[in-house]
């Protein structure tokens, strides 16, 4: 989470509206320290949630942009992400849900790697990246013809500065998920990740590579964010490569840390070193 434990009842984590021209994202806070997303087509006012965990703030939400619900899209079935699906559909019948695993609630329609779809007029690209959950799914989102940049919803697959636990699956698996599927689209990709972790994801990243100074400068700026309950959300895929220990396996300074010379031992070694990791106080 963001702040330390004794902060977190002071600071109320605020909603944020990230607008562009081809499409409107609110991101909207749930539980402790999880994040849902309105996504709006701006031209034909059709939108999807991503992850409603908490379906009323949803139908809030929706309303007040005065738009039409059509889609659920659920990255992976951990009750923090998929939780919510029976109730929202409750509230607002006829959703199509999206998922890629037959544990995912009240799922409708099962997807795989590189299914497409649309929201209005929004194009939906399935990713598979197996690992924290076998049936993980990433949603990336553009526009034909669009100058703006597209969007990604990387559920716990892709962290701000991390990445998610490897429950399910393997080094090998998210070494693929994060270099070669997310980190092969386009630099300018903006990333909406399920979880405020920000902070302590970065302790570790410096703890990885005291020296690099974007690391540094990045905590700082996280730091002030969740202080003042605003989102460290999103960061782009370009940012990524320079901060984020995962994306970075194939840097000398990050193989150096764990001692290993190969990128998938690397990963290995550094999500072993962080599920141990105790974060510092400070």
């Amino acid at each position: 989470t963001c702040a330390e434990p004794a902060l977190l009842h002071s600071v109320v984590r605020k909603s944020n509206l990230v607008e562009q021209a081809n499409m409107k994202i609110e991101l909207l806070p749930a539980l402790s320290d999880n994040y849902m997303y309105l996504l709006i087509d701006v031209d034909s006012r059709e939108a999807a949630i991503v992850d409603p965990v908490e379906p009323i703030k949803v139908v809030e939400a929706v309303r007040k942009h005065g738009v039409k619900l059509t889609t659920v899209l659920t990255t992976h079935h951990h009750w923090d992400h998929a939780g919510g699906n029976e109730k929202m559909l409750k509230l607002m019948p006829g959703l199509k849900v999206y998922g890629g695993d037959d544990r995912v609630d009240a799922i409708t329609k099962k997807v795989s790697h590189s299914n497409t779809f649309k929201v209005g007029s929004l194009n939906v690209k399935c990713l598979s990246t197996p690992c924290h959950t076998t049936g993980h799914i990433c949603y990336y989102v553009t526009k034909e013809n669009s100058t703006e940049p597209p969007a990604v919803f990387t559920g716990d697959t892709l962290f701000v500065a991390g990445c998610g636990k490897f429950f399910e699956g393997t080094a090998e698996q998210m070494h693929k998920a994060l270099i070669e599927i997310l980190g092969r689209l386009p630099p300018e990709t903006h990333v909406y990740c399920g979880h405020e972790y920000t902070v302590n994801n970065l302790k570790f990243a410096r703890h990885v590579e005291p020296d690099n100074e974007v690391i540094q400068e990045k905590l700082a700026w996280a730091k002030e964010k969740c202080n003042n309950g605003e989102p460290t959300i999103p960061s782009t895929l370009a940012d990524e490569f320079t901060y984020n220990p995962f994306m970075r396996v194939k840097e000398p300074s990050v193989q150096e840390y764990v001692k290993q010379t190969d990128p998938i031992e690397t990963m290995r070694s550094l999500r072993k070193e962080k599920d141990h990791f105790r974060v510092p106080k400070e």
